[in-house]
This record gives structure tokens, C-alpha cells and sequence, in this order.
């Protein structure tokens, strides 16, 4: 289905995108959500004005499945980037031929690709390749709302079109893939280690699972079915807030990686905990394993890692 235009204007006010959303539980202050953004651009200001308001979203997705006026809240705040972006292009692959690959194909996120031995066991898990080129500079310029090269952009989609299935860590690229090629077979990395009989049979009922939320946001519909499927089969708890949003930690988000003021992960992580009866927390986005491992003393693995 066609997901509609980016539009501010359907916005009535109601204030259910602020349900799970990490900037407004730590600022509430209404101009940097997506409230806020929608009635300043219907009363006529422009991305320049909106700068700090902009800068401030994680595009963590939380509010685009709250959103009864179906506003693709998070395609609002790329355009608005674009218009204003966060930083300057960050350094671009040179473009040249790229070697295509058939099969499955695992696209890592930065801290992923850091980590060379669960990458491998998550590949062989998976019986699937490693992409050599994971487009995060691509990710990167976009959730900055820089430009991709167009030759850049059609060199890293060649190495993908032979691949009969794409993983992808980075929940923003996920997103963006399904755009650019429709039709072929994507997943986030959680859905696919977590369909697995062999990774679910290692979860535990006293697990805390936490899902990578930019991913699951995207596709809340369907994936909300499959994890409340998880959760019922095993008996674990999840970072699904009673309306069914994700909440996230925003470790991986551009701030971060940028070195921009961000948001405190680690509050975060506690808002998660907080109220849980848990013995292990599973994490699906490798950055959140360092966030969680510095708040609570219950192991942290990451679900690639079971």
C-alpha cells in the first residue's frame, strides 16, 4: 500500500504521538514533538524556524502508529531535514562497480559491523552473506537529512539486486529499503533471528526483550502480531508499551553518532526497566547492549548472541 504524502496539515492536536515518545518524557515541552511541529507548520513557519524542533526528534517511529490521521510523521521529519539539515554530508563512499551477491544477504549498522564475532555467528545462524557495502554513510546522510549522491545511491542498490532476501540492522534503512525495492524480501535483523527455532528456543520466560524500534514502527501492523506471538508463547516481557509502541533508548540514534546533543539513553533504559520482573535483558540493536549493561546488574545479550 502507498503510504500517503508527508502532510502537517491533517494534524488535530489529540497528543497520542506523544504516548512513547522519548523527546517528550524528557523535555515535555510540546514544540519539540510532533505535535508541536505539525501546529507551528500549519500556522506557517518554515524548517529554518523549526530548527531545534527538528534536530531533536530520535525518529525513533513511535508516533507514527499512534497517529489516528495516518501522518507518516517520520517521512515529515527527513523532509523537514532536508530542508534543514542536522550536519553537513557526512564522507561518501566513491562510487564504482560493486560485486552483486544472490541469496540472503545481512546489511549491519555501525555497531554490528563492530563487532566481527557476533556478526559471523549471526551470519552463519542465518545461513546468510555479509553485504560488502552496507550503505551506513547512505543511512547516515538521510536520518541528517544530507544529501546522497545519485551515483552513490545506485552503486549501493546494484550489490543488493541479486540477493533474494535483505536483513537489515539499521531499522531507518529498513525503512528506506522497502522504498527503493519493492517487491524484494527485507526483514530487520530482530525478525529474523527471532523466527528462528533455534534462537527462540534459547529465550527464557523471565527475559526482557527489547525490540529495535525504528524497524518494528515501520511495519507496527504486522510486526506488533508477531511479537505479541512471542510473548505469549514464552511467557517474556517486552519494551511494548500498553498501546503496543516500542519504547526506545535512542543509542542509535544520529545525535549520537554525530556527537550532537542527545537524548539521555540511559534514562531511558531505566524507563524500560522500571516496573519489570526480569531476570535477562535481550536486546535486538547491538547499541542498546552497552546502555542496558550500564544501568542494571542482570546480564545483557544481544539476541544474535543466544
Amino acid at each position: 500500500m502507498t503510504r500517503p504524502a508527508a502532510s502537517h496539515s491533517s494534524c488535530s492536536g489529540c497528543d497520542l504521538c506523544l504516548l512513547a515518545c522519548p523527546v517528550w518524557r524528557q523535555t515535555r515541552d510540546i514544540r519539540l514533538t510532533p505535535h508541536g511541529r505539525a501546529k507551528a507548520l500549519q500556522h506557517g513557519a518554515t524548517a529554518a524556524e523549526l530548527g531545534t524542533s527538528i534536530a531533536s526528534c530520535t525518529l525513533c517511529g513511535s508516533c507514527e502508529p499512534a497517529c489516528p490521521e495516518e501522518i507518516p510523521l517520520v517521512d515529515l521529519i527527513l523532509d523537514l531535514r532536508r530542508k534543514h539539515p542536522l550536519a553537513p554530508a557526512p564522507e561518501s563512499r566513491p562510487a564504482q562497480a560493486t560485486a552483486t551477491v544472490s541469496g540472503t544477504l545481512i546489511l549491519p549498522d555501525v555497531a554490528l559491523r563492530a563487532d566481527a564475532a557476533r556478526l559471523a555467528r549471526i551470519a552463519a545462524s542465518l545461513g546468510a552473506g555479509l553485504a560488502a557495502d552496507d550503505g551506513a554513510d547512505i543511512s547516515l546522510a538521510l536520518e541528517a537529512g544530507a544529501r546522497v549522491p545519485p551515483a552513490r545511491l545506485t552503486q549501493f542498490l546494484a550489490g543488493l539486486a541479486a540477493a533474494t532476501r535483505l536483513v537489515a540492522a539499521d531499522g531507518l534503512l529498513l525503512r528506506q529499503l522497502h522504498a527503493w525495492l519493492p517487491g524484494k524480501h527485507i526483514d530487520s535483523l530482530g525478525i529474523a533471528l527471532s523466527a528462528l527455532p533455534s534462537v527462540r528456543s534459547k529465550l527464557r520466560a523471565r527475559d526482557l526483550y527489547v525490540i529495535e524500534p525504528r524497524a518494528f514502527h515501520a511495519d507496527h501492523a504486522r510486526l506488533a502480531g508477531h511479537y505479541d506471538a512471542l510473548r505469549v508463547d514464552i511467557g517474556l516481557e517486552t519494551n511494548l508499551d500498553l498501546q503496543r509502541l516500542a519504547i526506545p533508548t535512542t543509542a542509535s540514534s544520529a545525535q549520537n553518532r554525530l556527537g550532537l546533543r542527545a537524548l539521555d539513553a540511559a534514562e531511558q533504559a531505566n524507563w524500560i526497566l522500571e516496573g519489570r520482573n526480569f531476570e535477562r535483558v535481550v536486546v535486538e540493536d547491538a547499541h542498546d547492549c552497552a546502555v542496558f549493561a550500564a544501568v542494571t546488574d542482570r546480564p545483557v545479550v544481544h539476541l544474535g548472541d543466544l
